[in-house]
């Protein structure tokens, strides 16, 4: 499993995503990340570890950045289980203080969702 790792809800993803993904196990997995990830930063590391880009380019970039298109149409159901956890206001609303706390809320939600949704 991969780790965990929960930023402040006001801080650039990039850190965080950097600092994950090099504790990533190596093979061929392929996160897969919106615009908002394609900083020449991520993608350096993600090259480092010998993983193509599946990011596609922000609109104002000068020269697009190849991506995969038919597996970036696979992101939905990352935003579709991101969508369903928000449905528990406490999520939502984030009213645990603790960060343990909240990410054992997270795991509660996430198996009560799995669980009703089969």
């Amino acid at each position: 499993m991969p780790p965990c790792l929960l930023s402040e809800g006001q801080a650039i993803g990039h850190r965080g995503a950097v600092l994950m993904l090099s504790r990533f196990p190596a093979g061929k997995q392929e996160p897969l990340v919106d615009r908002g990830y394609g900083s020449a930063r991520f993608r350096g590391v993600r090259g480092t570890r010998g993983l193509t880009p599946c990011i596609p380019s922000a609109r104002g970039r000068r020269q697009p950045m190849p991506h995969d298109a038919l597996l970036h149409r696979q992101r939905h159901r990352i935003e579709t289980m991101f969508g369903r956890l928000k449905d528990w206001r406490g999520i939502a609303m984030r009213y645990d203080r603790c960060a343990n706390t909240f990410v054992s809320a997270i795991a509660l939600a996430a198996t009560a969702t799995f669980w009703l949704n089969q």
